[in-house]
Order: C-alpha cells, then structure tokens, then sequence
C-alpha cells in the first residue's frame, strides 16, 4: 500500500488529515512558553492564554484560579477536538482513533479501583479521571474486591475486555496487584495497537511501529526501575515488557536481572537511539528520565508530521496536546507555589 495510499487516502481521511494539520498550528511555540514562565500569578497566565486557542475555553472562568481548573479547561478543549475528529472519521481510522483513548481508560480503571482500596469517595476519584477514558459502568469498579470480578461485573462489556485474559486472578486487589494489572493491561493493549497499525500497512505502520516500539521500550525501562527492591521476581518483570520493540528480546533480559538504575543505564547504552537520552543525565540522577524521554518522544512525534498521508498525524498531535497540558499544569503549579526558580525543569518545549 506505501506506494498506492496518496492515491486513495483524501477520498475518506484527507479532510481529516487537514484538520490535525491545522490544529497542530495551534500548539504553544517558544515564545509562548517564554512569557507563560514570566507570570507572577494564574490570572496572569489566564490572560496570557486568553491569546491562544484556550483562550474561548478559560474566559468565563472567575477569579481565584486553580491549577485544577487550568488543566481541566485545557484538557475539554482536547476532548472536543478528539470527538469532532472520531465524529467525521470513516473506518479504519474511526478504530485508529479509539485505540488511542484506551491507554486513559487503563489508567482510569486504576485510578478508581486504588482510590476505592484507599477508601477514598467514589464521586471524587470520577471528577478525576481523565474524560477520553470515560465509559458507561466505570462508577461500578468500585464494588470488585478482585479481578475477577472487576472482569465479570463491569468491563466485560468494554473495549478493555480482550486485555484482561492474562490478568484474571482470584488475589484481592492490593497495591502490588492493581500496579502489575496496570502494566500487564498496557502490555496487551500496546501489542494489540502494534498489530493493528502493521496490519494497515503503509507509512501508518512505519511511523507508528516506531512510535509505539519507544513507548514500550520506555514503559520497560520504568517497570525496571520501579520494581528495584521490590517483592517482584525477575521472571515476573519480565513478563510485563512488551514483545515488540528495539529492546526485544535481548536488551529485556538483560534489563530483568538489573538491581540498580546504573545498570539500567548500561543496558541502555547499547542502542545508538537510547544513548542520547542517558547522555543528557548524571549518574544517579534517575528523577530526569522522564523529561528526557518525554523530549525524545516530543521530537519523534513532531517528525510524524514531515510525512503524509498516514494516521501517525492523529496519535502525534494527541500526544502533544497532551505533552502542552502537562506543561502547563507544572508552569501553573510552580507559581501558584511560589517556585518560579523550578519552573524550567519538567517544561519540554514542543516547537
């Protein structure tokens, strides 16, 4: 199909391919990052928006602000934008698209069963769930005491049901249990995603494999880390790397017997593609993996958008917006607190 696609593809996706074009126009730039980091207070990072396209979505909204309702109001835009496009998408690129929201949909069931283990109010862990995760019985995840039952009373019936076969068990739900649920779910749901998008072919599948292969190396690498010191054995770790991937298979068993984040380092700087991330941090320095990856992952997915013809466009610009929300939920908090002097450091700048 790589050579026949621009043939056929504006039939059916072109409109919609113009679409995310021009909304990805619409992203922060530099500059905009610059003055938001110069803000003494969220009012003044409200009137700075009012410029932007979030502008319609934070004007009625009276003062004091809060940072929650600065991310909420940014996060309805992308919603709205998310259903517009699902409303106008033909099939494949209507399934495409839910794919997409089902990795918010895994952390929103999380959300609620560990909210619910903590004995934390039903109605006040929903207002937190991400709303591109929402479904029809996610207030009933809250009766379940073990997966079991999660499966057979509530999401046996959602797009979420073919993902849990590897984790039905009878143990109750306790942290360590709900945590390896999290990760044997994104496990399924990215191989799941992997195979579609190789099964549409084309630029699709070249861009997105690649993206989706980063994703799961990263998750693995944050399994490792996070299970250091933990009651997790090395066979069960590495039964939640994904099957795909630059790392897979050698560079997971290499990364199941690490007992430190030094040793993960040195896993890691056996492929040419991490070593620049690892180049960026000091030893010892864990806490900056993320930035450097979510700065790894912003440069790939802007490159998506030197090709056409390809639905990578859609799951870029999502995870962009995504990537500005978070942006602007850390530039809000650090001058809510009076931390202006931290504002730079977890901020990735996207163009």
């Amino acid at each position: 199909m790589y050579s026949w696609e621009m043939l056929s593809f504006n039939i059916h996706d072109g409109f919609l391919e113009a679409i995310v074009r021009g909304n990805r126009s619409g992203l922060l730039t530099q500059a905009d990052y610059n003055n938001l980091c110069q803000c003494e207070t969220l009012d003044d990072i409200k009137m700075h928006l009012s410029a932007t396209e979030y502008g319609p979505y934070l004007q009625n909204e009276p003062s004091p602000l809060h940072t929650t309702t600065i991310v909420e109001k940014c996060t309805l835009k992308l919603v709205d934008e998310y259903k517009h496009m699902l409303c106008q998408a033909n099939e494949p690129l209507s399934t495409f698209l839910q794919y997409i929201t089902y990795g918010h949909m895994i952390d929103n069931v999380v959300l609620i069963v560990t909210g619910t283990l903590h004995e934390r109010d039903v109605n006040e862990l929903l207002e937190k769930c991400h709303p591109l995760g929402m479904f029809d019985s996610i207030a009933s995840l809250a009766v379940a005491q073990n997966m079991r039952e999660l499966y057979r009373l509530v999401l046996v019936d959602t797009p979420l049901a073919p993902y849990f076969s590897e984790c039905i068990t009878s143990e109750d739900l306790d942290d360590m249990n709900i945590e390896i649920m999290r990760n044997t779910l994104y496990k399924a749901y990215l191989e799941d995603f992997y195979k579609f998008c190789a099964k549409l072919g084309g630029a699709t599948a070249e861009i997105m494999c690649n993206l989706l292969s980063f994703e799961a190396d990263r998750r693995a690498v944050n399994i490792t880390i996070n299970s250091i010191g933990t009651e997790l054995t090395r066979d069960d770790r590495r039964k939640l790397y994904s099957n795909f991937g630059l790392l897979f298979p050698y560079g997971h068993e290499d990364l199941a017997v690490c007992e430190d984040v030094d040793q993960v380092r040195g896993v890691m700087e056996k492929y040419p593609p991490y070593q620049s991330i690892f180049a960026k941090i000091s030893y010892g320095e864990s806490q900056m993996l993320d930035k450097a990856f979510y700065e790894e992952e912003v440069k790939r997915l802007c490159l998506s958008f030197e090709q056409q013809f390809h639905y990578a466009v859609f799951f870029a610009y999502m995870r962009l917006r995504e990537q500005e929300i978070r942006n602007l939920m850390w530039i809000s908090e650090c001058v809510a607190q009076n931390q202006k002097n931290r504002v730079h450091d977890s901020v990735v700048p996207i163009f």
